[in-house]
């Protein structure tokens, strides 16, 4: 496919830090496929499409997030029955650049700042899909500023993007999705099982891929995700401790109250108490 390039100059005016669009894709192939002297970051919130990305094709679906360099080159094709709604963010390329030398530390070779023949893809579930979808909309509300766009790509890497991409390009893309799969409440309340069955690969398998990727078991790792999702309850809720025990699919309260301990270090009921403290 031939490529055209696009200028970042044909949307922003000079005051503006960034562009955001919001837009349903063509259900056909373009005549060209595209790169840019800028980079962009797209979600997408509704409907598949076929991606074209540097040579390759991929299926994209509700909830990718994708982070796009300049060189890369890509043409869209709109699923024909389900269609295709992005979201769409660009930025200039010294914009980038001064973000990637002000949190280096946090971001070096990762979202936009990565090598290889693909950018960087995750694929979003359920409240992470929410926000990044809501961070988006607050940026196309707001003036475009340096300083809005800095708070919505620092949202996207500390807020959005599952926890398990910093353990950077040791994890498989299958495993990654399996893990942020596994946030889902209808997974992880089916416990190790849970993770399996949305790994799609056979127990073996995922057992030794989340050892050597993750250093963590499968059932370690849910025991992660219940534990977390607890502490959000504890921290926001009044629900009764056992009633949360339930939602993260542990009927045994004792057992619950191990798993818990072994993540924070602390009872449900002293962290409850510690993150429900009146400030004054």
């Amino acid at each position: 496919m031939q490529v055209k390039r696009f200028h970042i100059s044909s949307y922003l005016r000079p005051d503006e830090a960034c562009h955001v669009a919001r837009k349903s894709l063509a259900r056909k192939w373009p005549e060209h496929a595209h790169d840019h002297d800028y980079f962009e970051v797209f979600l997408v919130e509704k409907g598949e499409a076929d991606h074209w990305i540097n040579g390759a094709r991929e299926r994209l679906r509700a909830g990718h997030l994708l982070f796009m360099r300049p060189q890369d080159a890509h043409a869209f094709r709109a699923d024909p029955k389900l269609g295709c709604d992005i979201i769409n963010v660009m930025f200039r390329a010294d914009t980038a650049a001064h973000f990637l030398t002000r949190y280096q530390q946090e971001f070096r070779s990762r979202f936009f700042d990565t090598g290889g023949l693909k950018p960087e893809t995750h694929l979003l579930h359920g409240p992470r899909v929410e926000r990044a979808i809501h961070v988006a909309q607050e940026l196309a509300n707001a003036k475009r500023s340096h300083a809005r766009l800095d708070e919505f790509l620092l949202t996207l890497a500390n807020r959005v993007v599952p926890p398990v991409s910093s353990f950077g390009n040791k994890v498989p893309q299958w495993l990654a999705e399996a893990c942020e799969a596994a946030r889902d409440p209808a997974v992880f309340r089916q416990g190790a099982p849970g993770f399996i069955a949305v790994a799609g690969r056979s127990h073996e398998h995922v057992c030794r891929a989340c050892k050597s990727a993750l250093g963590l078991t499968p059932s370690a790792y849910i025991n992660r995700v219940r534990s977390e999702f607890a502490a959000d309850r504890l921290a926001r809720s009044k629900d009764p401790i056992p009633e949360i025990a339930a939602q993260c699919g542990i009927e045994n309260i004792s057992h619950f109250y191990r798993v818990f301990r072994g993540h924070y270090g602390t009872t449900p009921r002293a962290y409850r108490l510690h993150h429900q403290r009146a400030p004054f």
